[in-house]
C-alpha cells in the first residue's frame, strides 16, 4: 500500500507539471470518444429490425437475418470478387509506388530538380475526388477525350474506356497511384532521412555501388515502416473509397465496379434499410479486424516490426 500511494503522489506530481500536454492529448482523445467509440453502440441495429419510431432500443430483435439476407444474396459473391479484387489489385501496385519514388528522389542530388519532383508528383494529393472522376471522365471520353484524339490521329476509332468493364480496376487503381503516391512517398524520405551517413561512408570505401547501397542500406532502413505501413493497409482491405467508384460507375461497367460499399448504399440507405447497410458494414469491420490482428501476428513471427 505505500509504495502504490508513493507512485501514485509520483504520476500525479508528473501530471500536475505536465498539465498542458495533457490537455492537448485531451481534444484528440475526446474526438475519439465521443465520434468513434461511442457510436459503436448504434451496431446493435444489425440484428434488429429497426424502426425510426420505436428507436434502436426498441425495435424487436431479429437475429441474424440481415446477414444471412446479405449472404444470400444472388450477387454476393460478385461483390465480394469486385471489392477484394480491386483492393488487391491496388495493394500489388500502390504500396511499393512509395517506396520506388522514395528510392529514387533520394539517390538525386540536384536539389531543385528533386524538389521540383516533389511538388509534382505531391499536387495530386490536394485533388478533391469529384475532380478528381471529372478529370478521368473527360480524359477518357470517347468524343473529347485526350486519349482518343490521340488514338484518332493513329486511325483508331473512339472507344468509350470508362465503358469497358475491364478497363475499370485499371483506371481506379492506376489513377490513385498517381494521386497518393507523392503523399505516400514522404514518410519514407523522412526514414531515408534518419539513415546513419557513416553507412555511406563505409560502403564507398568498400566500393560499393549505388545500386548496392539502395539493396543493403536504404531498403533495410524501410523495412520497419513499410511493415507497419503494410499491416494498416491490409486491415483496410474490405474499405474501399465509396465516393470516387460511385462516381465512376455507369450502366456499362456496373459488373466490375460494383462493390460492397456502393451496394449497401443503394439496397440499404435508399431504401431505408438502415438494419441491412448495419449488418453489412459489421460484417466488414470484422473481416478487416481478422486481417489485421492476422497480419499483425504474421509480422510479429516474421520480423521485429508490428503494432504490438
Amino acid at each position: 500500500m505505500p509504495g502504490s500511494k508513493s507512485s501514485f503522489n509520483m504520476v500525479r506530481k508528473k501530471m500536475k507539471r505536465h498539465w498542458q500536454l495533457y490537455v492537448v492529448v485531451l481534444l484528440p482523445l475526446l474526438y475519439l470518444v465521443i465520434f468513434k467509440y461511442i457510436p459503436m453502440a448504434g451496431v446493435v441495429i444489425a440484428f434488429k429490425d429497426y424502426n425510426v419510431i420505436k428507436g434502436i432500443w426498441g425495435s424487436p430483435w431479429v437475429g441474424l437475418k440481415y446477414f444471412e439476407q446479405f449472404f444470400e444474396s444472388p450477387n454476393f459473391w460478385l461483390y465480394m470478387k469486385n471489392t477484394l479484387g480491386i483492393s488487391m489489385y491496388g495493394l500489388l501496385v500502390g504500396f511499393p509506388a512509395p517506396i520506388l519514388l522514395a528510392l529514387a528522389l533520394n539517390e538525386i542530388r540536384n536539389g531543385f530538380f528533386k524538389k521540383s519532383v516533389q511538388m509534382v508528383t505531391y499536387a495530386p494529393y490536394f485533388i478533391s475526388t469529384v475532380i478528381m472522376v471529372s478529370i478521368l471522365i473527360v480524359t477518357l471520353s470517347p468524343n473529347v477525350g485526350i486519349i482518343s484524339k490521340f488514338l484518332q490521329l493513329l486511325g483508331v476509332e473512339n472507344t468509350n474506356f470508362m465503358g469497358i468493364p475491364s478497363l475499370f480496376k485499371s483506371i481506379y487503381v492506376w489513377s490513385d497511384v498517381w494521386q497518393y503516391t507523392g503523399y505516400g512517398a514522404i514518410i519514407y524520405i523522412a526514414a531515408l532521412s534518419g539513415v546513419n551517413p557513416e553507412l555511406y561512408e563505409s560502403a564507398k570505401v568498400d566500393g560499393a555501388s549505388r545500386p548496392q547501397k539502395i539493396i543493403h542500406i536504404d531498403i533495410p532502413s524501410l523495412i520497419p515502416v513499410s511493415v507497419i505501413l503494410l499491416i494498416l493497409n491490409l486491415g483496410n482491405i474490405m474499405k474501399l473509397g465509396f465516393e470516387k467508384i460511385y462516381l465512376m460507375q455507369n450502366p456499362l461497367n456496373v459488373s466490375t465496379s460494383e462493390v460492397i460499399s456502393t451496394y449497401v448504399y443503394k439496397v440499404g440507405l435508399l431504401s431505408s434499410s438502415f438494419s441491412f447497410s448495419a449488418a453489412i458494414g459489421f460484417f466488414n469491420s470484422v473481416i478487416n479486424l481478422i486481417l489485421l490482428v492476422g497480419v499483425n501476428y504474421i509480422a510479429k513471427k516474421l520480423s521485429n516490426s508490428s503494432l504490438w
